[in-house]
C-alpha cells in the first residue's frame, strides 16, 4: 500500500494572504506580492503535523530518530469572478483545485488600506460567495456534460444511465440554487454517479479567517469573523482564526524566540499548528505510532482502518502476512514509562484482523511471509 499523499489546496481571492500563509506553513518561499496572479503554478509544500503526543513519547522512548507524519499543502492562485468562464487564469486554477482532497479557504477578515482588496472593500461573506459561485458554475458544467452523455446512452434502457439522468437533474437543480454538493443530502446511487466527476463543491472545506494581530484576542467573536463562523456552522464547516502576517514573522524565529513571542501575544502555539491539525481532521485522518529505540514514527491512516491496513502502511508484507497487532495507548506508555510497566498493569493488548485502529495507538505488528 503506497503512502497516502493527501493534499489540501489553499484557495481564496487574490490578496487575502494565501501565499503569506503558505510560506509560513512550508517555509517554501513562494513569491508573495501585493498584486493578483503572483502564484501561477501551484506551489506545493510538505508540512509536518504538530503532535504533542509524539513529543511526549519521544521523552519516554528516547529514540535515535523521530519521523512525524506529513500533509501536503498546495498554494493555488487567487480565483477571481468569472474564473469558471476562464477569467484570470480560471481553468488552470480550477483543475488545480480538482486535484486536491480538501480545501482551506483563506478569507480576508482584516482592514488595511495598504493591501488592495480585489473587490474594492473587505466583505468576508461576499468573498466566500464569489469563490463558491465559481466552483458551483464549474460543477454545473461537469454535471451538464454527464447528463448529456446519460441522455444519449439511456435510449438503450441502460439502468446506470437512467439513474445518472435522475441524479444529474437533481444535482443541477440544487447547484442552480447556490447549494454546494458537500451540503446536499445524497444517497448511495447518487454518490456512485458523482464520484468519477470529482466535483469541486463536494470537497470538505476549512475556513481560515486571516486577521490582523490586534484581532487575535477576540478570535471567533471578532466582528469581521463572526458572520463567517455563522456561515461555516450552517454548512457543517469549521473556522480557524489566524494572522498570516504574524505566522510569517514567527516562522523565521528560533524556537526560544518563537516561544517568547507567542507568550507575549497570549498564544500557546502558532496558529498554523491548529490549522494543520484541523486540515488533518478534515481529511478524516488519524495517527498511530510505532515506538522503539531506533525511531518513534507517526503514521497516517484514514479513520476506520483495520489493523492489517495499518500494518500495510509500514510495508505491504506486513499486511499480506499479518498475524496480530500488539497495541497500547500512547498515554499509558507515557504515564507508566515503559512497555513492561504497561504489560504489568494489564493495559497491553493483542488484537486481530478485525481491530479498528484508534487515534494515538502505539502498535507493533507480528507477521509471517
Amino acid at each position: 500500500m503506497a503512502s497516502m499523499a493527501l493534499a489540501v489546496g489553499i484557495v481564496g481571492l487574490p490578496n487575502v494572504g494565501k501565499s503569506t500563509l503558505f510560506n509560513a506553513l512550508s517555509n517554501a518561499g513562494a513569491q508573495s506580492a501585493n498584486y493578483p496572479f503572483c502564484t501561477i503554478e501551484p506551489n506545493v509544500g510538505m508540512v509536518s503535523v504538530p503532535d504533542p503526543r509524539m513529543e511526549a513519547l519521544v521523552k519516554v522512548v528516547e529514540p535515535d530518530k523521530i519521523v512525524p507524519t506529513t500533509i501536503e499543502f498546495v498554494d493555488i492562485a487567487g480565483l477571481v469572478k468569472g474564473a469558471s468562464e476562464g477569467e484570470g487564469l480560471g481553468n488552470q486554477f480550477l483543475s488545480h483545485i480538482r486535484a486536491v482532497d480538501a480545501i482551506v479557504h483563506v478569507v480576508r477578515c482584516f482592514i488595511d488600506d495598504n493591501v488592495i482588496h480585489v473587490g474594492g472593500k473587505v466583505g468576508p461573506l461576499d468573498d466566500v460567495d464569489i469563490i463558491n459561485t465559481e466552483l458551483i458554475l464549474r460543477d454545473m458544467q461537469s454535471v451538464e456534460q454527464r447528463l448529456g452523455r446519460a441522455r444519449r446512452s439511456s435510449k438503450g434502457g441502460d439502468k446506470v444511465e437512467r439513474q445518472a439522468i435522475l441524479t444529474c437533474e437533481k444535482i443541477l437543480d440544487q447547484l442552480g440554487r447556490g447549494v454546494t454538493v458537500r451540503t446536499m443530502t445524497l444517497d448511495d446511487a447518487d454518490r456512485e454517479i458523482l464520484e468519477p466527476l470529482t466535483l469541486l463543491t463536494a470537497k470538505p472545506v476549512l475556513y481560515a479567517a486571516n486577521v490582523a494581530e490586534h484581532q487575535l484576542a477576540a478570535g471567533l467573536a471578532d466582528p469581521l469573523v463572526a458572520p463567517l463562523v455563522e456561515r461555516a456552522r450552517a454548512e457543517g464547516s469549521e473556522v480557524v482564526v489566524i494572522s498570516a502576517a504574524i505566522e510569517a514573522e514567527i516562522a523565521d524565529l528560533s524556537p526560544d524566540e518563537r516561544a517568547e513571542f507567542l507568550s507575549s501575544i497570549g498564544a500557546e502555539e502558532p496558529g498554523l499548528a491548529r490549522l494543520i491539525r484541523q486540515a488533518y481532521a478534515l481529511l478524516e485522518l488519524i495517527t498511530f505510532f510505532t515506538a522503539g529505540k531506533q525511531e518513534v514514527r507517526a503514521w497516517t491512516i484514514r479513520r476506520g482502518t483495520l489493523a492489517p491496513g495499518a500494518a500495510g502502511k509500514i510495508h505491504t508484507d506486513f499486511e499480506r502476512g499479518f498475524i496480530r497487532a500488539e497495541v497500547m495507548r500512547w498515554s499509558d506508555l507515557v504515564q507508566l514509562g515503559s512497555e513492561a510497566a504497561v504489560k504489568a498493569k494489564g493495559l497491553f493488548r493483542v488484537e486481530g484482523k478485525e481491530y479498528v485502529v484508534q487515534d494515538g495507538d502505539v502498535m507493533h505488528f507480528r507477521f509471517n511471509v
